[in-house]
């Protein structure tokens, strides 16, 4: 037609396209290459930083070189440095490239897999995966897996799925069942799932910090005698805050006698059941009804990838299935999956090949090898920590997690929780790892957590010897 202007600004020719990723992978491998280099943390000026950053929608162009140098320079070395070998704080994930190739190609020919018939192929890889994931976790053959952004995701879509598999329409007298060392995205998961605040009942916790099933079961005993309806309870498969394992035998034995959906988050703990440690630990976990895993923190893939395991698949169908005319007819068909009839979302990412990719490269057996590692890691430091006579091993570890605090005699609680602070900051400090901090029961604890595929004995000595010498600091100024 005339008076319409083509315009071809935005399709890149072939040399366009070798340019762009040569010159944007020039500046990865600089940067994956100097990680062991690079400090384990610095967000010093970061919020000046981020001020800064402030900006119209540009109106003109930007040539690349520019925005990488913006990007390497400047602004990645302001972070957390969550991919180096020396992050020991909070979960570590470490984020494999083999990922960031998959996202490249499954970004560029951006196929849509939300409904199986648009790209039934693809879809199905998308389906493998959550099958490999719950033939890691012993689920029968009827279960289903879906990947995920993360494990807040996963564990909102579990609660809906139990909200609409146990309850009426009128549900507001369900109530759910924690331990006060569940994942706060559960409590935040339960109020979006649109229950009442006040029906989430947080159970104390044992020793070993697991969810205490003596008060557990008298809690769900009061609720059914005040006229409320007892229907989830959500156990730990590995916490946060010092990596605990519930019970999850005798959770799945409760969970039956009462009735009720047993939800694991596992988001952490889940992927060591490829390791024996792990399989002891979890031993129960094929019991549940729903597993939350997240491959990026147990298979070590870059962050944005979670996944939601569930025992009868045909309970997510129930929970999520609604058509539009406009759609393509829905597979029937056990084996052929439509995502969009068994979540939340009709628009989706094709992220079965950012776990699919790297899982067929190298098969399952290096990421137990790793796992098996990083047990090893925690198991060594803690023999050496505890060998320090002004530090107290408060958690030890089940998994990869261990939390600890100075001990030092003749200080009182409040004084021996700033003195912890200040030895935690001195480590820190030295840069060359990054630990993370909780409090238990009202003291301040310092954790450590081993789990990057890119920490290896070596960063776990100079942790030790950065301890050591923060230790050393502290009780000669106190």
């Amino acid at each position: 037609m005339d008076g319409i202007r083509t315009d071809y600004t935005l399709e890149l020719q072939s040399e366009e396209m070798d340019h762009l990723v040569a010159q944007a992978m020039e500046r990865i491998k600089s940067f994956i290459d100097t990680l062991p280099d690079q400090p384990s943390a610095d967000v010093g000026g970061g919020e000046a930083l981020a001020r800064s950053l402030r900006e119209a929608i540009p109106t003109g162009p930007t040539p690349f070189a520019e925005i990488l140098d913006l990007l390497f320079d400047c602004l990645i070395p302001k972070t957390f440095n969550t991919a180096g070998p020396g992050y020991l704080a909070y979960i570590p994930g470490g984020g494999i490239l083999h990922t960031a190739v998959a996202d490249l190609i499954a970004d560029s020919v951006n196929r849509y897999v939300g409904v199986w018939a648009a790209a039934p192929a693809l879809a199905q890889l998308e389906v493998n995966v959550g099958r490999w994931f719950c033939d890691i976790v012993s689920y029968p053959a009827e279960s289903l897996g879906l990947l995920t952004s993360g494990g807040s995701m996963s564990n909102l879509i579990a609660i809906v799925t139990a909200r609409r598999n146990r309850l009426p329409d009128n549900f507001f007298s369900g109530t759910l069942y924690t331990s006060d060392q569940t994942h706060y995205s559960v409590s935040k998961a339960a109020v979006l799932a649109g229950l009442p605040p006040s029906n989430l009942r947080v159970v104390s916790s044992d020793n070993l910090f697991r969810i205490n099933l003596t008060d557990l079961r008298d809690q769900i005993r009061r609720d059914r005698d005040a006229g409320m309806t007892p229907f989830l309870i959500v156990g730990n498969g590995g916490t946060t805050n010092t990596g605990a394992v519930d019970d999850l035998s005798a959770l799945a034995d409760l969970a039956r006698e009462e009735g009720l959906w047993l939800h694991v988050d596992a988001a952490y703990g889940g992927f060591f059941m490829l390791t024996e440690k792990g399989r002891d630990a979890m031993r129960g976990i094929e019991r549940a009804d729903s597993i939350t895993l997240d491959p990026h923190k147990g298979l070590f893939l870059p962050y944005g990838t979670g996944s939601l395991l569930v025992r009868d698949g045909s309970a997510l169908r129930k929970a999520h299935s609604v058509r539009a005319v406009y759609l393509p007819p829905t597979e029937h068909e056990p084996d052929l999956v439509d995502l969009s009839q068994v979540s939340p979302e009709l628009s989706r990412a094709f992220r079965g090949l950012r776990v699919w990719l790297p899982l067929k490269m190298h098969g399952i057996e290096p990421f137990r090898q790793n796992l098996e590692e990083k047990l090893q890691l925690a198991q060594w430091i803690t023999e050496k920590l505890r060998a320090i006579d002004e530090i107290e091993i408060v958690a030890e570890p089940q998994l990869t997690v261990l939390a600890f605090r100075l001990r030092l005699p003749g200080k009182d609680e409040e004084t021996t929780d700033r003195l912890t602070r200040r030895f935690m900051d001195e480590v820190n400090e030295r840069r060359r790892v990054y630990l993370s901090s909780t409090v238990i029961e009202g003291r301040f604890l310092v954790r450590i957590c081993v789990l990057s595929f890119r920490t290896h004995l070596e960063r776990m000595q100079m942790a030790l010897e950065d301890i050591k010498a923060a230790v050393k600091a502290i009780t000669a100024t106190d």
